[in-house]
């Protein structure tokens, strides 16, 4: 089966390409495809690798011989799921292949922060420790995990991984439930209460029409003034204005995000504009260890491997 890559730039060029190539007979890679390119790269494809090109109806209705769409992602809203549905088209996505990726990455920033590891490092590259008259220069200080609250709002092998890792520092866990939800499932803590509660609050849950903009004013005002808040999940989950109004505002002490509603973002973003020292951003990166991108891969080739034994492997079709 012929297969072509759209855009493969999303993942980084060392990577083994050996278990996809077992299982199709070619594979063309590009690095980015441009809504104009993809007939014209697809039109003699069985299956189409791609993480962010759009592949809507009308793109989907002039490929004939398209047989599987393999999303490299485990979100799957560039896709129109109906239209492949009804043109008999297969797609599937991959999931659990980020979780220690992620997970350290929180911990990562975490450490950073609470440690206050530029500064001290800053302090020595500037002379300042050599000049010192003890032999400790205390800086901006440090402070410790252990006994912290971390709140996690969405609790699948994201947010369980980070809980796990967590508890391993002595600190204190609270696994949000569902906002406004009737009942409250054993090990979790009602989201009203982590959010008062939490020092830490970790964001893992969909982006979809209800959570956009979830995080907003309303919470920023009923959390800690010297809570962190992090976001590695879906930019649009956090109301940017309401964001940057909080940090002005000594509403929250630190926000740190992976990822924002438009990516790339422009250069003129309300976020990035605001150099704010208090908001850190980095470019969407916490999923990207080289070993998480290569599970992910060997997890598409499984799932080639499952479409021709006639196996429903990860499909979301």
């Amino acid at each position: 089966m012929r297969a072509v890559f759209l855009d493969y730039q999303t993942f980084s060029p060392s990577l083994d390409l050996s278990e996809l190539n077992q299982v199709v007979s070619k594979i063309d890679l590009h690095e980015t495809t441009a809504p104009t390119e993809i007939f014209k790269r697809c039109e003699n494809a069985e299956i189409i690798l791609s993480n962010k090109v759009v592949l809507d109806s009308d793109t989907l209705k002039k490929l004939p011989h398209l047989k599987l769409i393999c999303i490299t992602a485990t979100g799957y809203n560039n896709v129109d799921i109906v239209a492949a549905r009804e043109l008999g088209i297969a797609v599937t996505n991959v999931s659990g292949y980020a979780q220690n990726s992620v997970a350290q990455y929180v911990f990562a920033q975490l450490l950073a922060y609470y440690s206050r590891i530029e500064n001290h490092n800053n302090n020595t590259r500037n002379g300042q420790w050599q000049t010192s008259e003890t032999f400790c220069l205390h800086g901006k200080g440090s402070d410790e995990l252990t006994g912290k609250s971390i709140g996690i709002v969405g609790y699948g092998a994201l947010g369980s991984k980070v809980a796990t890792i967590a508890r391993a520092f002595d600190m204190k866990v609270l696994i949000a439930e569902r906002p406004n939800a009737l009942t409250i499932r054993k090990d979790r803590v009602a989201f009203e209460q982590v959010v008062a509660q939490a020092d830490i609050i970790s964001l893992h849950f969909p982006q979809t029409e209800d959570t956009e903009g979830f995080f907003n004013a309303d919470i920023f005002k009923a959390m800690k003034s010297s809570a962190v808040l992090i976001n590695t999940a879906r930019g649009a989950l956090i109301n940017n204005h309401d964001l940057l109004n909080a940090l002005n505002n000594n509403q929250l002490a630190c926000a740190i995000l992976d990822v924002l509603e438009q990516e790339p973002p422009p250069k003129d973003h309300i976020l990035l504009a605001a150099q704010s020292t208090k908001l850190k951003i980095t470019a969407h990166i916490a999923w990207a260890s080289q070993q998480a991108q290569q599970a992910l891969l060997n997890l598409v080739a499984n799932n080639i491997t499952a479409f021709k034994q006639g196996n429903r492997t990860n499909r979301i079709d």
